[in-house]
């Protein structure tokens, strides 16, 4: 242990004292030891150890710590602060602009406990309703979030996507001649993404030369591959192949490798032979085109060798905006400010569905403000007509599955989403009895963020998706895929379950601005890897439609 190391301990005590709210005053003596013992101009392990305790600027209960220290390598508070601390909460003390006075009131009085969860309530505009965190001070904290998490490695699709088509566009600048295309992860449109990869004619040798004199630094090379990784810490990879084999090597990198055996055992596919595009490998095997996003299980190719591949949603399909918030919860614009924006944007209807009044933390509506927002609205649609915002809520589903308001309240609703934002670290028995309940709750139109994950950050908890599915066909109740590129939940795996059930998916950006609209985007990629097409999806109903599918929930609370 030298002086430094001593030091950062102090330092780090001090620190997860103010965390947990513990004395300042002894807080701030760990923090002064800090900087005395930093500031020494001798080591302390080259002392006599009963000579420590006459250095000026320490006393007697720093001096044993120190010694402790150098006798043991370690400091025991500071370990017994460790434990009881969460590792999202340690992890917080990275992050530029988040001293530990903010720390304790984001744990604390926050109920947040990681940094993706940290980084979900900035963009829900959260922070902003706890003193000390203004607008500036909020955005400041998920930059410095944003720059923090993009050193780790792996990243939400959103995350990646400008950085991977911007290599794209400087590949095509700098070898115009060759031809390259994304592949991986990345064109099958997963939610995470490790690597970014392309498929590429350039030579090796000129990608070493351009990326070498770009600061880049070489991650591996092998047999006609190569990767790279700059100061964004992402790594590129490139399968660098002959004109004639490039189509094979697309088709080859831009499938699963579960799809890709099952490919060649249903076809007897001869990964020698040349083409000159995709399409031909399937017009080849008199296969219908499997898009790279649904090459991910055998079960598509069955169904693509008879021809049978249905229409798959797209962007353009969805119709209204289902699941937002406003200023008069936690989002940034009013709901007049948001409906413009909708109609601007070509969309036929708006669901405004603030907090609920259990969300102290995002400023729900109590019964009055309920009311208040009902009467607004109102107004608005007559001034808006013939587009229309619906009144609807995100009710909290509470710790024994009721919904936060009486049956009279929620009866005004036109629908009720529900959804869990407490008590997150739960059994699957504690989990399952909650969302049956609210399920089973015959006011509850859509189930929000099945399992409350937030990718990267937070397991969601654990259920039985089938028992949830099932219980949903049986109550008519749909489910959300939450389009947040953070939550994507349900899970697009289990889509397809639902839609054997005969369950509604409901793709919704739980937008907290009008920005957030633009969310529907991702949840619509996910979802084509589900094979889900526009009937299949709540808000891709006409403004028509959706009045019938609302006629049709409010028979059930009869």
């Amino acid at each position: 242990m030298n002086n430094y190391s001593i030091a950062d301990n102090f330092s780090l005590l001090a620190k997860l004292m103010d965390i947990h709210r513990e004395n300042s005053f002894k807080a701030k003596t760990y923090s002064i030891a800090a900087y005395t013992v930093e500031k020494l101009t001798i080591e302390l392990s080259t002392i006599e150890q009963n000579k420590i305790f006459s250095l000026k600027g320490i006393g007697e209960s720093v001096g044993h710590k120190i010694i402790e220290q150098l006798q043991t390598g370690s400091l025991k508070i500071l370990e017994d602060y460790i434990a009881k601390t969460p590792q999202g909460v340690l992890e917080m003390l990275h992050i530029k602009g988040v001293g530990p006075k903010k720390i304790a009131t984001i744990w604390h009085d926050m109920e947040i406990e990681n940094l993706g969860e940290l980084l979900y309530a900035c963009n829900e505009n959260r922070l902003t309703l706890f003193k000390g965190f203004g607008e500036k001070t909020q955005q400041g904290v998920k930059e410095a979030i944003d720059f923090y998490m993009g050193t780790l490695g792996s990243y939400l699709y959103q995350q990646i996507e400008i950085y991977a088509n911007a290599i794209d566009e400087k590949l095509n600048v700098i070898f115009p001649d060759s031809i390259h295309t994304i592949t991986g992860a990345f064109r099958r449109q997963l939610e995470i993404i490790e690597k970014l990869e392309w498929v590429t004619t350039v030579d090796i040798s000129q990608l070493k030369t351009f990326f070498i004199t770009n600061d880049f630094k070489i991650v591996a090379e092998e047999n006609g591959y190569i990767s790279f990784a700059g100061k964004q810490n992402i790594t590129l990879g490139f399968y660098s192949i002959d004109d004639a084999f490039f189509y094979n090597q697309l088709f080859v990198t831009s499938c699963s490798d579960i799809f890709l055996q099952s490919w060649i055992d249903h076809t007897g596919w001869d990964i020698t032979q040349a083409y000159q595009t995709e399409e031909e490998i399937f017009e080849e095997a008199d296969c219908s085109f499997i898009p790279a996003y649904l090459r991910e299980d055998e079960t598509i190719i069955s169904a693509a060798l008879k021809q049978k591949l249905p229409i798959i949603i797209q962007q353009q399909d969805i119709k209204g905006i289902i699941h937002s918030h406003s200023r008069w919860s936690d989002g940034m614009n009013t709901i007049e400010e948001m409906a413009v924006a909708c109609i601007e944007k070509g969309f036929e209807y708006l669901v405004m569905s603030d907090h609920s009044k259990t969300a102290s933390y995002a400023q729900g509506l109590p019964i009055e403000k309920v009311l208040a927002q009902h009467e607004l609205i109102d107004e608005l649609n007559k001034k808006i007509a013939p587009f229309r915002v619906f009144k609807s809520i995100e009710s909290d589903i509470l710790g024994d599955g009721s919904l936060d308001y009486e049956a009279d309240i929620l009866r005004k609703f036109d629908l009720v989403i529900a959804s869990i934002h407490s008590n997150l670290k739960m059994t699957e028995d504690k989990a399952m009895l909650r969302l049956m309940k609210a399920i089973e709750n015959p006011f509850t139109s859509i189930l929000g963020h099945l399992t409350g994950r937030l990718l990267l950050s937070r397991n969601g908890y654990p259920i039985d998706h089938k028992k949830i599915i099932e219980a949903c066909a049986a109550n008519d109740v749909v489910i959300e895929l939450n389009a947040h590129p953070r939550r994507l939940d349900i899970d697009w795996r289990w889509i397809n379950y639902a839609l054997e059930k005969n369950v509604l998916i409901s793709i919704n950006p739980d937008a907290h601005s009008i920005d957030g609209f633009n969310d529907c985007k991702y949840g619509i990629l996910v979802a084509q890897k589900a094979v889900l097409t526009k009937d299949q999806n709540l808000s891709s109903f006409s403004l028509t439609q959706f009045e019938n599918f609302l006629v049709r929930q409010h028979q059930k609370r009869a």
